[in-house]
């Protein structure tokens, strides 16, 4: 008979603990600090990196984990720290994702080291695929690339918007459309090896929050990269191509494939802004005195808490779900992935908010971190799918129908 548990195995909660450790020894204390400088917090990525916190043998070590639950673990815990350096942490982790997801293994051994550098001088990397015109439309993209054959080159031109690591990756991980007529299905991603002319970007973009994360547009002017830089390789490609010439139903495209494999771990990040939120308002609630007595013997206050725990504990859930079957090769039927990210994307959103109200004028201060923790909430809602696409792809799971 198969016993059913929640408990997290010894690996589990040790792996939790050390990175908890890390976030509020390390992280936390940094956290004001590099979220006002809005720059790349290099020293905390390099402290990451020298005890094994930044690496792919780290994420290598997490995907391992036959339950899927190391990896939303770790997450949630390095963004209950802070989530402009953890998204600084873990920003590279996409790009990593969508070499792992499309490409072969000896890519994977090429490339992926490139991507974190090593402890002396570690690097970022960048995954590339939202336009200026083509955000959730990822069909309407127009980033194009073409083979020229003479050479063994692919040349890929265009432009996206809102790389995380855009300029300063080493690696850049580029979606572009081989056959537009196709739409969706003509795409393929390709690996921007360091030091490739014609990539440029923006300066820093500033923004509402994760402040601590590096975030830029990426301009593509005729990069010329070797053949070998097309994930997946030429035959797979073609292969992929004739299917959807004919008409044949295939894998999911190069960016979607990138953010199946993600979203259970972004809803994660957001639960560890969400629970940070909680945790802080919890403990204010219980020491501020109004009327004699501390604000938390208020039903007002009290009943707000006890909703916004129910709400991570139902997010964490789901996440631990998806995470599960994502990892387990289980079909997404129902939108699992997406539901599980846009569960945690709002309550992240509410409980920030609720954190902020409930310390009321104090909350507004920098003086408490909640109106950093509430800054940083909204983006979960928008990136890596926002809401409204987590419910369109919901939508059209359970109901087989092309809901537009």
């Amino acid at each position: 008979m198969t016993e059913f548990s929640l408990d997290l195995n010894e690996e589990q909660r040790d792996l939790r603990d050390w990175v908890h450790g890390f976030a509020a020894e390390i992280v936390r204390p940094a956290a004001a600090e590099w979220d006002a400088r809005e720059e790349t917090p290099w020293p905390v990525i390099q402290e990451a990196a020298k005890v094994g916190l930044y690496g792919f043998e780290f994420i290598a070590n997490c995907w391992a984990d036959p339950t899927g639950l190391s990896l939303p673990l770790a997450n949630e815990e390095l963004f209950w720290g802070d989530a402009g350096i953890g998204m600084a942490l873990f920003g590279t982790t996409l790009a990593v994702a969508a070499i792992y997801g499309a490409g072969t293994p000896e890519q994977l051994v090429e490339w992926v080291p490139q991507c974190y550098g090593d402890t002396d001088r570690p690097a970022v990397a960048a995954f590339c695929t939202t336009e200026p015109e083509a955000g959730s439309d990822v069909a309407a993209m127009r980033t194009r690339a073409r083979y020229d054959e003479a050479a063994d080159e692919w040349v890929l031109t265009g432009q996206k918007a809102y790389a995380t690591n855009g300029g300063i990756a080493a690696v850049h991980v580029v979606t572009a459309s081989v056959e537009p007529e196709l739409g969706s299905r003509g795409q393929a991603a390709f690996v921007v090896p360091p030091g490739t002319e014609g990539l440029t970007a923006t300066k820093k973009l500033k923004k509402l929050g994760l402040r601590a994360s590096h975030t830029a547009d990426v301009f593509l002017d005729d990069v010329r990269v070797p053949g070998r830089c097309l994930l997946g390789g030429r035959d797979a490609l073609r292969e992929r191509l004739d299917r959807a010439r004919s008409g044949q139903r295939g894998n999911s495209q190069a960016a979607m494939r990138t953010f199946e494999l993600s979203r259970p771990t972004v809803g994660a990040q957001a639960i560890g802004v969400a629970r940070a939120a909680y945790e802080y308002a919890l403990a204010y609630a219980g020491e501020r005195v109004q009327f004699g007595r501390p604000i938390i013997e208020n039903q007002a206050i009290a009943f707000q808490l006890a909703d916004m725990r129910m709400e991570i504990d139902a997010a964490r859930l789901l996440v631990w779900r998806a995470a599960w079957m994502g990892r387990n090769n289980r079909p997404f039927t129902a939108g699992e992935g997406s539901m599980s990210k846009l569960k945690a994307g709002e309550v992240a959103v509410s409980v920030t908010e609720r954190a902020v109200q409930i310390l009321g004028g104090a909350g507004f201060l920098r003086e408490h971190p909640v109106e950093r923790w509430y800054r940083d909430a909204k983006i979960y809602t928008i990136f890596e799918g926002t809401s409204e696409i987590q419910r369109l792809v919901i939508s059209r799971a359970i109901s087989g129908r092309q809901i537009r």
